[in-house]
């Protein structure tokens, strides 16, 4: 089936210091996968993408050049989500803007309701990292770009994460996920890019 519709996100002609990175578009419900070593590029991409690195090139959201609009609502819909996220409040419920309404989708990723009153320095790597998701999909994220969203987590918690990803995309979202696991790389996406020495190029993928 076509469809004259625009992907939901598209990438030409991006330029940033550091990395190379061939033309791609995704469509409303699909992911790519990033491989690669380490300090091989990866996480510019995101960051040229998220626009939080000067970047050159057209990157347009549903039709929409993301120089069309200010960059902190271009970041609410194309939301970086580094494996390490800043936190700014002494309060996990200080960094949503509705913790109550944020809780019960915090409890399906295995955080509990009362985490909204914990300490953030109490909190583990592995929370650290479902919170910082949650706060994306919260905001109304419509592209995620994860950098390693599990690997701080055990299985159980890594399969929750998997499953509202899914569901996230059959919700028409798109993603661009960072993993150094190709299982999981194959279990949320049908496309890939690998990164080597700053380079991406095209890497096939089972059905």
């Amino acid at each position: 089936m076509t469809s004259d519709a625009a992907p939901l996100l598209s990438v030409s002609g991006l330029e940033r210091a550091g990395i190379e990175v061939p033309d791609f578009a995704l469509a409303a419900g699909e992911a790519l996968a990033i491989s690669g070593p380490s300090g091989s590029g990866k996480s510019l991409f995101l960051r040229a993408l998220a626009d939080l690195d000067p970047s050159d090139g057209a990157v347009a959201l549903a039709g929409a050049d993301r120089n069309s609009m200010p960059a902190p609502r271009w970041r609410r819909q194309v939301t970086y989500v580094p494996a390490e996220s800043g936190w700014w409040a002494e309060r996990v419920c200080d960094h949503f803007e509705d913790w109550d309404a944020a809780a019960p989708a915090a409890a399906r990723l295995g955080i509990p309701a009362e985490a909204g009153d914990w300490s953030v320095s109490r909190l583990s790597t592995g929370e650290r990292q479902r919170l910082a998701l949650l706060r994306a999909l919260v905001q109304g994220a419509r592209v995620l770009l994860l950098d390693e969203p599990t690997s701080g987590l055990d299985v159980e918690a890594t399969w929750a994460v998997e499953a509202r990803l899914r569901e996230f995309l059959s919700d028409g979202g798109a993603m661009i996920l960072v993993t150094h696991d190709p299982a999981q790389a194959r279990r949320l996406a049908k496309r890939a890019l690998r990164f080597e020495r700053g380079v991406a190029r095209p890497e096939r993928r089972g059905q």
